[in-house]
Formats: structure tokens, C-alpha cells, sequence
């Protein structure tokens, strides 16, 4: 496993309970992440499928605002976050991706 560089730690907000405690109140909270998260070779129909069950969770989630607004600010590369998907969350931060650069094995 290779551990994250401090650039790609930089959104992140401090390892503080005030920034984190929205996490409780989350709808999804002890939820499978499958729901949020694509499985390795996932199909378009089965990713609309996942996609849009997420975002019923999503919709009637009381701090969606809140996992978005991490999602935006860390940012989230994967998964359904606050309702948006990993395209959307990209769309709206003026990015191609939020995926990670895919690393190299050292030498």
C-alpha cells in the first residue's frame, strides 16, 4: 500500500471532531459503501442503478449539504457524495477528474 502524499492531503480538513461530526447524522451511516462506491467493472446499466438508489439515500439525507461540501473541498475522487457523483463533483470544480494520478512502482 502506498501512503498518501501531503498534496493530496491538502483539502482535507483537521483531524478535528467539529470537522468531521456531520458523519453522524448521515442517513448512509452504517450503510454497505457498494451503494456509494463502483465495484470493479461495473456496466453503465448497472452504475445508473447504484447511482440513482444513492441519490434517493442522498436526497433525504439532513446533512447531504455538509458530505458535499467535504466532498468538494477534500476533494472525494470516488463514490456518490452529498448526492453528486464523481463526474459532477469534477464538472463543478472545473476539473477533467478528481481521480488520483495513477502511481508508479519504485525501481
Amino acid at each position: 500500500m502506498t501512503a498518501v502524499g501531503s498534496d493530496e492531503r491538502a483539502g482535507l480538513p483537521a483531524p478535528l471532531l467539529e470537522h468531521w461530526d456531520w458523519q453522524a447524522a448521515a442517513a448512509c451511516r452504517g450503510m454497505d459503501c457498494d451503494a456509494f462506491f463502483h465495484p470493479p467493472k461495473e456496466r453503465a446499466r448497472g452504475r445508473r442503478r447504484r447511482v440513482a438508489a444513492a441519490r434517493a439515500i442522498c436526497q433525504g439525507c439532513p446533512v447531504a449539504r455538509a458530505c458535499l461540501a467535504h466532498a468538494l473541498q477534500a476533494p472525494e475522487p470516488y463514490g456518490i457524495w452529498g448526492g453528486l457523483s464523481e463526474e459532477e463533483r469534477a464538472e463543478r470544480l472545473d476539473r477533467r477528474s478528481l481521480r488520483y494520478p495513477a502511481r508508479r512502482s519504485a525501481p
